[in-house]
């Protein structure tokens, strides 16, 4: 649910009841990936989405009705399952539903507030919740920090509270969002208990060198994918909030001063749209020693081997130059300031997930390839009752 964290917040806030479908296993085809939610409130409101909309309907109506009774529920939809194929997921995948009343004066509510706030706030936080096991441990959960500390109880013995915590920590270290498998009564003592353990870290950074027209659609696209966007340019007449009011930062700053002084991460994104070898040189020699997600520049193939010397003759390696995406993003025929922008933001997209960048139609790999696998997936899985109150 911590991807809908502001709306629920909101929510939570207002003091309102609403009700949480998160989520929690996925097989083979299937669009959203555990931790993905979906939220209806006392007045009917929706926020999210855990299929891509096939079974939408059906997953309101359970918190609807989580809503009336007060129950969790564990809902599995799937190809093969008749009722699943009613309400329209025909993809081929198999998806675990967890529903969860969040109510005033319910326990749990203080524990999802706790967790909401954090991620609202921009703070590394862990939500570990019973996704299935003893039905009356079901949506208990425990909202866990950085350094191990937590809040809530999963209500059976202390014990059991300290090995979730101390999992959900070592999942947000990870920043994963996956299930683990734990004993009942500790690591791997008594019956199992499977936990949805949902990561919510920072927002990635996507910083873009160069104020020019092509980086106000950047940062557009950048905030639309959910990146928190930094601008910057050494001349102030052209780094100003007014040209990019959607930027999180514009910064006045030499490239690569500001890249030597800021923290990045191996989910950051640097775009070098300056094409200009005063500010291009020293950034990226600064930039491809860094454990960066991508780094991309901009210019035509004859600016790309200007470049290239410069930065060898800089002492750039061979290695460290085959980081560099240059010219910057795929290839789209793309025209206009918005369709170059989508051409970046399309490759670095694809070289997060691991994505070829050829059309669907010529590659015979899965859609939706396997998040689990992907991500460390699931400890183990169990078969999951159909509804479990």
């Amino acid at each position: 649910m911590l991807d809908i964290a502001r709306g629920l917040w909101q929510w939570i806030e207002q003091g309102r009841d609403f009700a949480v479908a998160s989520v929690v296993t996925v097989s083979g085809s299937a669009p959203r990936a555990p931790g993905a939610a979906l939220a209806v409130d006392e007045d009917g409101t929706a926020i999210g989405s855990v299929s891509g909309g096939c079974v939408e309907g059906a997953v309101y109506d359970l918190c609807r009705q989580a809503l009336r009774d007060g129950e969790t529920v564990l809902q599995r939809f799937g190809y093969s399952d008749e009722d699943a194929f009613a309400v329209g997921l025909t993809c081929g995948g198999v998806i675990d539903i967890l529903v969860t009343p969040v109510r005033v004066g319910d326990p749990g509510r203080d524990v999802v507030a706790a967790a909401l706030s954090a991620a609202c706030s921009r703070k590394t936080v862990a939500l570990a919740r019973v996704a299935d096991g003893r039905a009356e441990l079901l949506g208990r959960g425990l909202t866990v920090h950085p350094d191990g500390s937590y809040e809530g109880t999963l209500g059976v013995r202390r014990q059991l509270d300290r090995t979730a915590a101390a999992e959900a920590q070592a999942m947000l270290e990870l920043g994963r969002t996956a299930t683990v498998v734990i004993g009942e009564k500790g690591p791997e003592c008594g019956r199992p208990l499977t936990l949805l353990v949902e990561s919510g870290v920072p927002a990635p950074r996507l910083i873009v060198f160069g104020a020019i027209d092509f980086t106000a659609a950047l940062v557009r696209l950048g905030k639309f994918l959910g990146y928190h966007v930094t601008v910057c340019d050494a001349r102030p007449v052209f780094a100003t909030r007014a040209r990019f009011p959607e930027a999180d930062e514009v910064v006045v700053e030499w490239p690569h001063r500001f890249l030597e002084a800021t923290e990045v991460d191996h989910r950051t994104v640097l775009c070098v749209l300056t094409h200009d070898a005063k500010f291009d040189v020293p950034l990226l020699k600064r930039a491809l020693k860094l454990p960066v997600a991508y780094v991309g520049a901009m210019g035509s193939r004859r600016t790309h081997e200007d470049r290239t010397r410069r930065l060898r003759e800089a002492g750039v390696t061979d290695q460290e130059l085959a980081r560099l995406r240059s010219p910057i993003g795929l290839d789209l025929g793309a025209r206009t300031p918005e369709e170059t922008a989508l051409s970046i933001v399309a490759e670095f997209v694809a070289d997060r997930h691991g994505g070829s960048g050829l059309p669907l139609t010529s590659t015979p790999t899965p859609i939706h390839r396997d998040t689990a696998a992907a991500s460390g997936g699931a400890v183990r899985q169990r078969p999951v009752q159909r509804s479990v109150r």
